[in-house]
């Protein structure tokens, strides 16, 4: 296991950013070959082909947020790093969701720079803490992390639906098909695909964010400004340092992503 180092976990909090970075790019140039190829299937009629395909997009998807969720925890760890360089075996409040959440996360990703990482902090707050964290142990890694974590098939509703939203982007004249007849008389009938699509939320809201079907350089979609009825931030306050502003738009950053 690698000891923990003032110096050098701050320069692998920097590399595992950098990395992160570089694998959600390759991923995002991977993704958009591919729903090109899902678009040439569905104009040619390859419904079931593409369905399956579509099933292998969606679960990268999710991945992909998986890793951008943890770039911006390393980031905020960096940020907020004279919190995790206390002399403490217990983290502080402002940095351990952060801290819990890439131990729990990291092995289920191929990410060398993460792994190094991780064994740096669980050397740094001891093996008992760790294996809290490794079960979850009160709750102590975001629900957003552990529901990217979990192993799912799509259902057929929010497949459909990203179908349709792949064939809008490249103008193929396709739609989901409609509820089977013998349901029509059922008053709640019309409402079966949304009804469907919720056992899939919030991951379908994000999913299906338009951003991701136009065939552009843009890796993600911009961070919408804050409304009036968007509550602030639950985060502990750090101590006042000169990246504060950087800081506080890691929350924005992170709270949108949460909230996708």
């Amino acid at each position: 296991m690698v000891q923990w180092n003032s110096t050098r976990t701050k320069v692998q909090l920097r590399l595992a950013v950098q990395r992160l970075r570089m694998v959600q790019q390759k991923q995002e140039a991977l993704a958009k070959k591919a729903r090109r190829d899902i678009a040439t299937l569905v104009e040619k009629g390859k419904l079931e082909t593409a369905r399956v395909r579509v099933e292998n997009i969606i679960n990268e998807d999710i991945h992909s947020e998986l890793l951008e969720l943890l770039e911006l925890y390393c980031e905020l760890l960096v940020a907020r790093f004279g919190l995790l360089d206390m002399n403490t075996r217990e983290p502080d409040p402002g940095v351990k969701e952060g801290i819990c959440s890439i131990i729990h996360a990291a092995p289920r990703t191929e990410i060398k720079e993460l792994h190094v990482l991780r064994e740096m902090l669980m050397s740094k707050y001891g093996r008992e803490f760790s294996i809290g964290v490794m079960d979850n142990k009160d709750n102590c890694v975001s629900e957003r992390v552990t529901r990217k974590l979990q192993v799912a098939t799509p259902s057929p509703a929010l497949v459909d639906a990203y179908l349709g939203e792949i064939a809008k982007g490249y103008g193929i004249d396709w739609s989901p098909s409609p509820p089977p007849n013998n349901a029509v008389a059922s008053p709640a009938s019309p409402k079966a695909e949304s009804i469907a699509l919720e056992a899939d939320e919030p991951e379908a809201k994000a999913i299906l964010s338009p951003a991701k079907f136009k065939d552009s350089e843009t890796k993600l979609p911009d961070v919408p400004a804050g409304g009036a009825s968007e509550p602030p931030p639950s985060y502990p306050a750090a101590a006042a340092s000169t990246s504060k502003s950087h800081e506080e738009d890691l929350f924005k950053r992170l709270e949108n992503l949460k909230r996708r």
